[in-house]
């Protein structure tokens, strides 16, 4: 079971950024996915998950109505949009893989490499 998260960079508040966890070794039938992020100094926290079945999750307020999960089976593919990007935003994000969606990274067994993503003007 592989994943690896790209597509961060540095982008002015406002803006937006999508971000791709390509997986490789399993179905995304599977595992439900999860995204992440870890700000420096902070813990890593749970931003959005999809289950195998297609479920949609987004745990912190502060990203409802910005962010948007969404995943495509035949590539093996999970994205996460992000629009109106605030400073706040500022983190590395990882994608990874659980049994079940959970916002609690400890519930995750799979992870990628994150993608640094930089909100700034």
């Amino acid at each position: 079971v592989q994943l690896q998260a790209y597509g961060g960079g540095l982008v002015q508040p406002g803006g937006s950024l999508r971000l791709s966890c390509a997986s490789s070794g399993f179905s995304l039938d599977e595992y439900d996915i999860g995204w992440f992020r870890q700000a420096p100094g902070k813990g890593r926290e749970g931003v959005s998950c999809i289950s195998s079945s297609g479920g949609i999750t987004y745990y912190p307020d502060s990203v409802r109505g910005r962010f948007t999960i969404s995943s495509d089976n035949a590539k093996n593919m999970v994205y996460l949009q992000m629009n109106s990007l605030k400073p706040e935003d500022t983190a590395v994000y990882y994608c990874a893989t659980s049994d079940r969606c959970r916002s609690s990274w400890a519930f995750y067994d799979y992870w990628g490499q994150g993608t640094q993503v930089t909100v700034s003007s």
